[in-house]
């Protein structure tokens, strides 16, 4: 259940479910326990995360290290040995000591946090969610949405509204590819609805997983056994939207994605209320290796540390400076192995209106346990935003209607760092200053969501009617006779904004891309090299050159703090990266 926190989003609270259906080949639960879940009751394991994570030393046998640590007294709730990470739920109070001293330890520190969606206390809140302030004001422009409904030459009948997927010449990419039904895309997010009428068709129910467990301190009470959500449930609408942006079903209903005849693997990292714990975060990144996924979306990026730095930043505790230190090396040493079994990764490069380069001070983090936050002096050199800064992420910046950066997304000047690498529609409510597009819906993203998370926030009520709130908010029913194998009759879509939106439309381009040019390889099957991936979306990208040495929102009403350097060239700058993801481009 969720709580009232919002992720990167405009319009709607967000985010949600998956399920353990089994364990991993290379996370190993301990004896007589769920996968991936404690052996302690279901009530005390979803109380709250706390627990510990323990690396082992680079060649060391982990299956060893976790025997060693229920020697000591704890209880070991899965080994991991693709990467060493042993996660332990429950330890006497010395633990920690005891842990780092035992042979073949590398690291050990409390199960931190990977990272989350900017929740309502956050500053850039408003500047997200400012479609749904406007909205419930009475503020958003009244250009209707439904003149464009059922436009000719649509695909499916609202892809008229999906202004994004004209900017990267989509349309005319589906006359060559759609996407191979070999080709899987795996959503690290919060959950998948995979009885959605426009997704149900592509829904891999086989191989999606839930890595969590719901907290009942954050997530609210459980609603299912053991408080793990099944691998088709979306409690919250983040991961529903994004999944439809990849790959819904050209079938006409609803919208369609980039590749909407790929297969959408649901590997859920997030717990409901947004936040990304190290076990399970590293534990799905390895099993999209395991299972052959092709390209894993991952638009989580910003606390509890919004920064992750080696050996903590100066006003960090030591247990804190450990925990980061474990944070960054777990991280890298799952993304590689990923990277390393074929998974192209792609990431949203944050809602903060920073210059990653040249980060601001952070006073958010850490925001779990709750009111722990502290003013803390980021070295860019030393601290990393992950996973978009870890190793082998195609990090992805938002743009709206016009091309012009939303005002909300990062960006980076140094050209050399690989912080940001290709750019692509995310929406921006405040876009088209002067026109009749100003602070209208249609300038964010349209996509799937989840019926019930839509009651719970008034824009549904329970007969399955859009309220008034909801046409405000533009959300939009659509029915069919004839719902796919597990799906219902009608969907529902919504609204959104944020570079959690634009990583998607990077990750469908880069499915097409895979669709497009791969081939069969062995026992590794059909798909294409990560590296080449990357090439394809950066070398084919549309070149997009600063409009000037600063962009500016003044005249949309923004204040000085959100002006970006703009540094570079139309081949490659602090804005666009290589330029605007270019689907035509990527399967020519």
């Amino acid at each position: 259940m969720r709580r009232s926190r919002m992720f990167a989003l405009p319009g709607v609270l967000a985010l949600a479910a998956a399920t353990a259906l089994s364990a991993t080949a290379s996370a190993t639960p301990a004896k007589s326990a769920s996968p991936f879940k404690t052996s302690t009751s279901a009530v005390s394991a979803a109380e709250s995360a706390s627990g510990y994570i323990v690396l082992a030393k680079e060649g060391a046998a982990a299956q060893a290290v976790a025997d060693r640590l229920t020697a000591a007294g704890a209880t070991v709730s899965s080994v991991n040995t693709d990467i060493g990470m042993i996660a332990v739920s429950q330890a006497p109070s010395d633990f920690l000591a005891t842990a780092r001293g035992l042979e073949g330890v590398h690291a050990a520190a409390t199960n931190g946090i990977v990272g989350r969606s900017p929740k309502a206390s956050k500053p850039n809140a408003d500047v997200l969610n400012e479609a749904k302030i406007a909205a419930k004001k009475g503020e958003v422009n009244p250009r209707s949405a439904a003149a464009k409904k059922g436009k000719k030459g649509a695909s499916d009948p609202l892809d008229s509204y999906l202004w994004g997927m004209d900017m990267m010449n989509v349309p005319a990419a589906h006359k060559i590819e759609m996407g191979d039904k070999r080709v899987k895309v795996g959503v690290m997010d919060t959950g998948v609805d995979g009885t959605h009428p426009d997704l149900a068709a592509n829904f891999d129910t086989k191989l999606s997983r839930n890595f969590t467990t719901d907290m009942v301190d954050v997530d609210g009470d459980c609603e299912y056994d053991g408080c793990v959500d099944p691998a088709n449930v979306d409690d919250n609408g983040h991961g529903t939207h994004v999944a439809g942006t990849m790959a819904a079903a050209m079938n006409g209903m609803g919208v369609s994605g980039v590749a909407p005849e790929v297969g959408i693997v649901n590997v859920r990292a997030g717990q409901d209320s947004g936040y990304f714990f190290l076990d399970a975060t590293a534990n799905a990144l390895t099993y999209s290796g395991d299972v052959g996924l092709d390209v894993v979306n991952m638009s989580f990026y910003v606390d509890p540390w919004a920064y992750n730095c080696a050996g903590g930043a100066p006003e960090d505790t030591p247990e804190q400076a450990a925990e980061q230190d474990m944070i960054i090396e777990t991280m890298k040493r799952a993304l590689n192995y990923a990277h390393d079994k074929g998974v192209t990764l792609v990431g949203a490069l944050g809602n903060n209106f920073e210059d990653l380069s040249n980060p601001r001070p952070d006073s958010s983090s850490p925001d779990y346990p709750v009111d722990n936050e502290h003013d803390r002096t980021i070295d860019n050199a030393n601290c990393w935003d992950l996973p978009v800064e870890g190793p082998h992420v195609l990090g992805v910046s938002a743009v709206g209607p016009t091309g012009k950066k939303a005002d909300y997304s990062n960006y980076a000047t140094d050209l050399t760092s690989g912080e940001l690498e290709i750019s692509a529609p995310g929406g921006w409510f405040r876009d088209g200053f002067g026109t009749d597009t100003f602070r209208t819906n249609e300038n964010l993203i349209l996509s799937t969501a989840p019926m019930h998370v839509l009651q719970e926030e008034g824009s549904v009520d329970e007969a399955g009617d859009i309220t008034e709130q909801g046409e405000a908010l533009g959300v939009m029913k659509e029915c069919t006779s004839k719902p796919a194998k597990g799906a219902v009759a009608c969907g529902y879509y919504q609204f959104l904004q944020g570079t959690s939106m634009a990583s998607p439309h990077a990750a469908g381009v880069a499915a097409l891309a895979v669709s497009a040019h791969g081939k069969v390889n062995g026992k590794a099957g059909f798909g294409l090299a990560p590296d080449t991936v990357k090439s394809l979306l950066m070398s084919t990208a549309t070149k997009t050159a600063c409009p000037a040495a600063v962009i500016t929102y003044q005249q949309e009403g923004r204040p000085s703090v959100f002006n970006a350097r703009c540094v570079g060239t139309a081949d490659f700058n602090s804005i666009y990266g290589a330029g605007i993801a270019n689907a035509l481009g990527v399967v020519q």
